[in-house]
């Protein structure tokens, strides 16, 4: 039972020892305590307020990004009408020209037709002139045996040159 029921001098030595280590606890040890636990704070704080920040921060950048993008986007589908526009114009500009062309080589078709057609004409006109000559020739021959119908055809000539 010694053990539950302290003496008295080990009582009053204990709270002797127990004053002293309050009084340099209280003197130097809880000072730097509690000035390291705000010190900690201050770090806490700063450290939430630095992650309030970076959040915040973040936030804008990812605001600034959807921006960007939307914009990119906006761009992008601006070039795409650009694009589809300039692709309509050079094709329309392609047929006008293989249309301009196609006519060009139309007309020239038929001046060249027409040149063939002309040629084809004056050579038939030539040999018609020269069959026509030759049969004329061969009638009058047979015609103008007798001296008496050549020089009434002399006459008849004349007398038509004299007329014009």
């Amino acid at each position: 039972m010694e053990l539950f029921t302290p003496d008295f001098g080990l009582v009053f030595w204990m709270f002797i020892a127990f004053a002293v280590l309050f009084l340099v606890l209280a003197k130097w040890g809880w000072p730097v305590i509690l000035k390291n636990m705000d010190r900690r704070a201050d770090t806490i704080d700063k450290g939430v307020e630095y992650a309030q920040q970076a959040k915040q921060q973040l936030d804008n950048a990812r605001e600034e990004a959807r921006k960007y993008m939307e914009e990119a986007q906006a761009r992008q589908a601006e070039m795409l009408r650009d694009v589809a526009k300039m692709r309509t114009q050079m094709i329309e500009e392609a047929k006008r020209q293989a249309s301009e062309e196609s006519q060009k080589m139309i007309e020239a078709a038929k001046v060249s037709i027409e040149q063939s057609r002309k040629e084809a004409e004056l050579q038939f006109r030539n040999e018609v002139s020269k069959f026509s000559i030759e049969i004329a020739e061969k009638m009058v021959r047979t015609q103008m045996k007798d001296n008496a119908a050549q020089v009434k055809l002399v006459d008849k000539l004349l007398d038509e040159i004299e007329k014009n």
